[in-house]
């Protein structure tokens, strides 16, 4: 699948405010400054549709995109630290909360989690919060371009083994770099999948 068309349609302050359930959706989130605007610049092949920033918490409200009129792809805020108030982050928490547990039209969960470090247990603490309340995930492994292969092969081997020690199995699994565009066909192609069975 190509992305023709790609124009934001909206900011929700509230899941009530986000449009209608009439197509699929597909939501990334992550810590902040993992890299999650700018991997949706690449897979949309635009350069500042939705906004980067070297200050984390940037991303405040649930953002929805119109892809080729036919499905949405939603910036999420990201979780964890952020240069925001308390009150500010418990907001965040609470309107990722009620979307994540409201959005009958959300197909998949795009997880983004930075290749370069280990596992963080915040990023483990929500996948499992996710699976645990059936809302189905995929990870997807940023910045995979600022390792060499060694570095990449032990990362990701270390990362698996870890989350096998919690889960059966793996989730679908995607590597990118939003500079050379890793990854970014697969990922269209598990939505072009999905799509066809909403």
């Amino acid at each position: 699948m190509k992305i023709i068309s790609a124009e934001f349609h909206k900011s929700s302050a509230k899941v009530s405010q986000c449009p209608k359930e009439d197509r699929p959706e597909y939501a990334f989130i992550g810590r902040s400054n993992v890299g999650k605007s700018s991997l949706i610049n690449k897979l949309c092949k635009r350069k500042a549709l939705a906004k980067t920033s070297s200050t984390p918490g940037k991303t405040q409200l649930v953002n929805h995109f119109n892809i080729d009129n036919s499905w949405y792809l939603v910036d999420l805020p990201g979780f964890g630290y952020a240069k925001v108030s308390k009150t500010l982050r418990a907001t965040f928490g609470a309107l990722i909360t009620d979307y994540l547990a409201n959005r009958k039209n959300l197909m998949c969960l795009f997880v983004l989690i930075d290749s370069r470090i280990p596992m963080q247990e915040i990023d483990l603490a929500f996948m499992n919060s996710m699976i645990e309340n059936g809302v189905p995930i995929a990870i997807v492994f940023t910045k995979t371009d600022k390792l060499n292969k060694e570095q990449f092969a032990t990362n990701m081997k270390k990362y698996e083994e870890e989350l096998l020690e919690f889960w059966e199995e793996l989730p679908p699994v995607f590597y990118t770099s939003s500079k050379n565009g890793l990854g970014s066909g697969e990922i269209l192609s598990f939505i072009d999948d999905l799509n066809s069975k909403f």
